[in-house]
């Protein structure tokens, strides 16, 4: 008697659960019908696609579940791939230098949108404007000083893709100026994805996009630049591939050691990376743009911002 009973409750739940999903299709084919009738043909679009990416929204979020600090590791070597990538192109294909500039105004437009509304605009939100604006100055003047330091040991050049990279011939301890200069160039953007799992435990992914675009010019020219200069591929993957690692461990420690901070230390140190990106953009990623492509390389540097716009509304 006993087992009949929980047979018939067992019968009851199931044909319960039954009942109650088609009831949910029945709700959800009438919601779909009403979209139809009112959203237009792009609201309707971005709505389905919505809902086709939650099943794999839920499946990262619930299936896939790892500590947080290996996620910024994950999106930090990945980034720092983008590099890697890059140089081996430019070290095993003859890349014209017309090309190589017009892709890095690209990524220097991606670069500037994704400091812009994802650095700056969260840095504001958590901190406030004189934090903002206290990290963003210190982060120019911090990288600025260091850049010029290894700038006087040759490593002024180190992302041009032509004959202006010094040889080891020509300054001596060069090569390793370049190696310090290319690390300084990439730890900024590596901590920056490290802080962004700070806010909610999701990486940013328009940061890590745009890091990523911009990434791949940046070993692209810069390698080029090696090459011509007569350094060995020992030396330069050697370079890009300790690079690779040190960002790697440069995310990490942007989600690590900041994690128990308040949101105003969090706010200032994104701040500071925001000014040493821009500053970098500046002095080392813009002159190889324009000396190059100096015809189109504004319309290309907006095209990147734009991509890189259309990108962070469409994370919201």
């Amino acid at each position: 008697m006993h087992v009949k009973k929980n047979a018939h409750s067992i019968k009851w739940r199931i044909a319960n659960d039954a009942q109650r999903l088609a009831i949910g299709a029945q709700q959800n084919a009438a919601e779909c019908l009403e979209l139809n009738q009112f959203l237009p043909s792009r609201q309707l679009a971005a709505f389905r696609l919505i809902n086709f990416l939650k099943p794999l929204h839920f499946f990262n979020q619930k299936k896939l579940m790892m500590p947080l600090w290996i996620q910024a590791a994950i999106w930090g070597f990945i980034t720092g791939l983008a590099l890697l990538a890059g140089a081996a192109v430019a070290y095993f294909v003859n890349v014209p230098s017309r090309i190589i500039a017009a892709i890095m105004a690209f990524g220097s437009g991606v670069l500037i949108s994704a400091l812009s509304f994802e650095l700056m605009d969260e840095a504001y939100r958590q901190g406030g404007f004189y934090s903002t604006a206290i990290g963003f100055l210190s982060g120019a003047i911090v990288y600025t000083g260091a850049n010029w330091i290894l700038a006087r040991q040759g490593a002024k050049h180190r992302k041009r893709s032509g004959e202006l990279q010094h040889s080891e011939q020509e300054v001596s301890g060069s090569g390793l100026a370049i190696a310090l200069g290319s690390l300084l160039d990439g730890i900024p953007e590596s901590i920056v994805i490290g802080l962004s799992l700070l806010k909610g435990g999701t990486v940013s992914y328009v940061a890590v996009v745009a890091i990523a675009l911009s990434n791949v010019p940046e070993g692209l020219s810069s390698a080029a630049g090696m090459k011509k200069a007569g350094r060995s591929p020992a030396y330069i993957f050697t370079v890009w591939g300790s690079l690779c690692l040190l960002l790697t461990l440069a995310s990490l420690a942007g989600f690590t050691l900041f994690k128990n901070f308040s949101p105003e230390v969090v706010s200032t140190t994104t701040a500071i990376a925001a000014g040493a990106i821009l500053a970098m953009l500046v002095d080392t990623m813009i002159p190889e743009a324009f000396a190059v492509a100096h015809d189109f390389a504004g319309l290309i540097t907006v095209a990147g911002f734009l991509v890189a716009f259309v990108l962070s509304k469409l994370a919201e």
